[in-house]
């Protein structure tokens, strides 16, 4: 994978212009959506991320703080995705047993 590096010491971006946290797999919204969705600080996202320093969370906020806008329109993006996935799966068999029995 080709990355392209940033003004943002511990920001890379892959060949799609997705910006990834160096040294990581991880995706900057990856750490934003987990951010957002439990309320985490900066540390609780270490303790729960401890492959990815504490150093590397600060760039990957000031990233996202930065370009906010641009983030937000991709993580919207990427929840509309996975709606419209989980809408054409349909309901799961197990949860079709549950609900037939009362149980959901």
């Amino acid at each position: 994978m080709a990355l392209t590096t940033t003004e943002y010491k511990y920001i890379q971006l892959d060949e799609r212009n997705v910006p990834i946290i160096a040294g990581t797999t991880m995706k900057v919204v990856e750490l934003i959506t987990s951010a957002k969705a439990y309320h985490w600080t900066p540390e609780e996202l270490h303790t729960n991320y401890p492959h990815v320093s504490l150093s590397k969370i600060y760039s990957a906020l000031a990233y996202y703080w930065d370009h906010k806008q641009q983030l937000d329109a991709d993580i919207e993006r990427r929840y509309q995705f996975a709606e419209q996935l989980r809408r054409e799966a349909g309901e799961s068999p197990i949860a079709q047993k549950l609900r037939a029995k009362g149980l959901l």
